[in-house]
């Protein structure tokens, strides 16, 4: 975690050194009979406590505040978070910021902006003491503030400094005139005397377990012993305690074990013990040398003899009773994860776990229960930090010794003994080239892989560069230490070499050889039982002899065989305590269930198994038989039981993101190292709990139409009214901690069909427009991700009213009104419809008359050709075809008729002529016709004669007489005269003949009669 460190050393500190074998031997020895004694008994035995840096977020008026100095914290009995400022007051729920500021004439609001205290009531309101607004109260039923008098029946100042409970339904109010009790139950004030020698300006108050109020002035300490009216002094000796205890004292804290710790504007802090006795902190007790020490402002117990103190300058000093020193938390302005400022006013520990912080830049919140893992970055404090954030690989020598391989030449080494980290850098070839691995030789030294290989003496950690000439070309990726050989692979396939007579030996990949190594990109070299295992880019190559360079058992990808491995590039291999192995690949995670057994038949797990992401980096088994993975973004652990895996989220104290392939090691006490681009995550899986704080999901606020509503309490209702259909409702899991690891979403009952999922990077809110009035059920549902990862789910009643004609009363009498109103209607259609009835009848009749008479017109439309008058040639075929049915005994003929250089009358008259043709033309043959005779237009300028009874030459002699009479007939249009003559074709029915076959004998004689001149009449053979 992050966070500027300091140290306060007492006056029997040292600082301890590495030196040889015997040396460290012996500082062991003492740490350890320090720690038996009894002033240290409650020192921390964490040896990474001193590199642990407290990681902060800071909520700031980017986030809504008011104003950036925030001067008191509580939470309210739903678990909301209030902030007070300088520029007013803010209820927080990690996404939603409400601000409420001062009360303008019409509008009910604080009476200062300038908040000094505030303090959560059982009923879920708040207390809120101002700087020159005296006392208010807010009232979560209303939304609004109660704000107290200032005098007579009121607080005894303006100024308010300090409110704490006492046990009794009631309030102790610390004030710039002196002290005050509000009576919750009547919301009463009266004043509380408090002795002659006791000032009456109060900056704290306090009421601890025994019912003693300790009460803190511009003249010291003072306190009501339970079962008295009289404020004294406490008993304490004389010296540097007396000093501190008659300075002002600005804050009073009660700790789990009854110490009673105070704080003073210039000298400090110091504790009271159970049984009377006064203790100093060591370096922030009485003045530092004759400089003032930084005001104390509160103190909160962040774990069993765990105290923070926040100071007015000096960031928050932390301290457990024992320890011959304290810690400072400091802002680090190289760390934006660090406080963000140093003057700290209040400090407040949620019901989540959080620790919250209220700074001059802001709220500043920590996860004191995160502590599984947190994160070693670069600092201003280079003893206890990284020199850059890229950590390349690691390793863990013989000793403990935590080596560290970063980024441009640099390497880290974490000393186990002080907990402090010393910085080398890679020089001549090698420098600035990143360290990607290390191990430990036969002799002790570390050699180093690089550009090349560089080594580094274990005692005075002098570098040596370019030990290995032959491999100065390229990088050198893993080392494995082997007996009195180390093996070395590269780009370039794998290295053995003997530190004896410095024997060295290549060998990699060879084409067509499939027992050669698998590829000549080597990642990591591992011992597994008596096998020495290469992961490489294609696979793993397995040594069943440790010295052997060829002859290797490969294992690799085969498509559609879900037993190999998943992907062929191989970064690292492990063992875990149930004596598998697995591997990680860029494409999953694969697990040989019987070890190093043949066949090898892989178990696999990807992202459909619950993995962060499928890249993998590292592998690290644990104590309990899990296997921890890191991947290109995350990392995740496999159950070694269950097989269930679960994702190490910022929850649980990662914060690093990306993650480096076999940078991964694990220290003595099975704490976990993995490094990443961004630091060093460190890991203890011993600290996993499952017993951490569950935060409860909340409804935060709502709106109806725009306009806020207050929330109801416990099981209670959300009411709207008639008018109100358009709701919004936020809501959060109130553990202010990863937004970007829950996921949201919500149900209404009888409105939706399923869930809704809040999309990312978007606030929690439930969203409904023109909702009907009616109950409903909202149903709220939170997944926080992490190790920890759980379903939180919460619901909220809902009822919308009815519109004056929505409720029951106006659906009644409308039901009653339209049932008279259909009787009514029923009746006066009856009569109606008999009236009509009658009318309708004589119109039918009418209608039917019009009807048969349009029905005949129309038949004959049908029948007839428009423009001339006769029948069409439909109608024409149907006729004729009855005179060919009915002609077996008698005479038919046909006769077609066409009408010569009719297109020439078109062309040269235009088309209105050639109807005019058309129709004389008709009117002549009709005029030669004898009753019972057929006439049609066939088409176009031809024309078509049925004549029943007659022969060929009776039907001869009437085609001539219509040619001739047609040659005489002269045609008048528009002026001029026209001329026709007409060529005609007869034929005569034979027995049994078609009438397609009549018709084409009649076609044929007419081509003849145009063929032979036009203007005749031709018999049909």
């Amino acid at each position: 975690m992050s966070g500027g460190i300091r140290q306060h050393p007492g006056p029997h500190h040292h600082r301890r050194r590495r030196g040889d074998g015997l040396c460290a031997a012996f500082m062991t020895v003492l740490m350890v009979l320090l720690s038996l004694s009894p002033a240290h008994a409650a020192a921390p035995t964490d040896r990474w406590h001193t590199l642990e840096r407290q990681w902060f977020d800071t909520v700031g008026m980017a986030e809504g505040l008011p104003h950036s100095i925030t001067t008191a914290l509580a939470e309210d009995r739903d678990g909301l978070l209030w902030i007070g400022t300088m520029g007013g007051l803010a209820r927080y729920d990690g996404y939603h910021m409400r601000v409420f500021e001062q009360a303008s004439a019409t509008a009910t609001g604080l009476p200062d902006t300038y908040v000094r205290t505030l303090l959560a009531l059982p009923d879920g309101g708040l207390l809120v003491g101002t700087n020159a607004g005296g006392l208010t109260r807010f009232d979560p039923q209303t939304g609004q503030f109660h704000n107290y008098p200032v005098g007579a029946g009121g607080t005894g100042s303006r100024k308010i400094y300090a409110l704490s409970p006492d046990g009794d339904h009631g309030v102790w109010v610390a004030t710039d005139s002196g002290l005050d009790r509000l009576d919750l139950r009547n919301d009463r004030i009266e004043p509380i005397p408090t002795g002659g020698e006791a000032a009456p300006r109060d900056f704290t108050v306090y009421q601890d377990r025994s019912g003693n109020v300790w009460l803190g002035n511009n003249k010291g300490l003072f306190v009501r012993y339970a079962g008295s009216a009289d404020f004294v002094r406490p008993p304490h000796p004389a010296g540097v305690v007396d000093q501190i205890l008659r300075s002002e004292i600005w804050a009073v804290r009660e700790d789990a074990e009854g110490r009673l710790w105070v704080g003073s504007v210039q000298m400090g802090t110091l504790y009271r013990e159970a049984d009377g006795s006064w203790r100093m902190v060591p370096g922030f007790s009485g003045y530092a040398g004759e400089a003032q020490q930084a005001t104390v402002r509160d103190f909160l117990e962040v774990a069993p003899n765990r105290m923070w103190i926040a100071t007015d300058g000096d960031g928050i000093v932390t301290y457990s009773p024992g320890d011959i020193s304290t810690r400072v938390i400091a802002q680090d302005t190289s760390l934006p994860s660090s406080l963000p400022g140093n003057t700290v006013r209040a400090l407040l520990l949620g019901q989540a776990g959080n620790v919250w912080a209220a700074t001059d830049l802001g709220a500043a919140r920590s996860n004191a229960s995160a502590n599984i893992a947190f994160s070693l970055l670069p600092a201003a404090d280079p003893a206890h930090s990284l020199s850059n954030p890229n950590v390349r690989s690691v390793y863990v020598d013989a000793s403990g010794r935590i080596w560290l391989g970063m980024a441009v030449g640099g390497i880290d080494i974490i000393d186990p003994v002080d907990a402090t980290v010393r910085h080398l850098r890679l020089d001549g070839k090698q420098a600035r080239r990143d360290v990607q691995s290390l191990s430990e030789a036969p002799d002790g030294s570390i050699w180093v892989g690089t550009q090349g290989l560089a080594r580094i003496d274990p005692v005075t950690l002098t570098l040596k560069g370019s030990i290995l000439p032959e491999l100065d070309g390229g990088p050198v990726l893993s080392l494995l230490r082997l007996g009195p050989y180390m093996l070395i692979g590269t780009y370039n396939g794998a290295y053995r070499y003997d530190t004896r007579n410095g024997q060295l030996i290549h060998y990699g990949h060879v084409a067509n050889q499939p027992d050669s190594l698998g590829s000549d990109t080597v990642h990591q070299i591992v011992r597994v039982g008596t096998s020495i295992w290469y992961a490489t880019n294609n696979g793993i190559s397995i040594a069943r002899d440790p010295l052997q360079t060829s002859g290797f058992v490969n294992l690799a990808r085969r498509e559609g065989d879900s037993g190999s491995l998943p992907q062929n590039l191989v970064d690292s291999i492990a063992v875990d305590t149930r004596g598998r192995i697995w591997v990680g690949t860029l494409g999953g995670l694969a697990m040989l269930p019987n070890g190093d057994a043949s066949p090898w038949r892989f178990q696999r797990f990807g992202m459909e198994a619950g993995l962060v992401n499928d890249k993998i980096t590292a592998l690290l088994p644990d104590d309990n038989g899990n296997v921890w993975v890191s991947t290109s973004n995350g990392i995740s652990v496999v159950d070694g039981n269950s097989l269930r895996i679960r994702n190490l989220g910022i929850r649980d104290g990662r914060h690093i993101v990306s993650y480096i392939y076999a940078a991964a090691a694990r220290a003595p006490d099975d704490t976990l190292l993995f490094g990443g681009l961004g630091g060093l995550t460190v890991v203890r899986p011993l600290r996993y709990r499952t017993d951490v704080p569950q935060a409860p999901l909340r409804f935060t606020n709502a709106l109806a139409d725009g306009h806020p509503l207050p929330l109801p309490a416990d099981h209670g209702t959300l009411a709207l009214s008639a008018s109100q259909r358009s709701l919004r409702v936020d809501f959060a899991l109130l553990d202010y901690q990863a937004q970007q690891e829950t996921d949201y979403s919500y149900r209404m009952d009888g409105f939706d069909s399923d869930w809704i999922d809040v999309p990312k990077g978007t606030l929690p809110s439930a969203i409904y427009t023109n909702l009907p009035h009616g109950q409903y059920v909202l149903h709220l549902r939170a997944v926080p991700r992490g190790l920890h990862a759980h379903t939180v789910e919460s619901q909220l009643d809902i009822y919308v009213a009815p519109l004056w004609y929505e409720t029951l009363w106006a659906r009644l009498l409308g039901i009653v009104l339209a049932l008279a109103l259909v009787v009514l209607l029923v009746h006066l259609r009856t009569l109606y419809l008999r009236h009509s009835a009658t009318q309708l009848q004589a119109q039918i009749d009418a209608h039917t008359r019009e009807l048969l008479a349009a029905n005949r017109r129309l038949d004959l439309l049908a029948s007839t050709d428009e423009l001339t008058g006769v029948s069409n040639r439909r109608r024409f075929l149907e006729l004729a075809e009855g005179v060919r049915c009915d002609a077996s005994s008698m005479p038919a003929c046909i006769a077609l008729l066409d009408l010569d250089r009719f297109k020439l009358v078109n062309d040269e008259h235009g088309h209105l002529a050639g109807d005019a043709v058309l129709r004389t033309a008709a009117g002549v043959i009709c005029q030669q016709l004898r009753t019972g005779d057929l006439v049609g237009r066939y088409g176009g300028e031809e024309l078509v004669l049925c004549l029943p009874n007659d022969t060929s030459e009776q039907a001869m002699a009437v085609a001539e007489r219509i040619r001739s009479k047609l040659r005489s007939t002269l045609i008048r249009h528009e002026g001029r005269a026209i001329s026709i003559t007409v060529s005609i074709g007869v034929a005569e029915l034979r027995p049994g003949e078609s009438m397609n076959s009549w018709l084409s004998r009649a076609d044929a004689a007419l081509y003849e009669s145009k063929h032979h001149g036009r203007n005749r009449c031709t018999l049909a053979s």
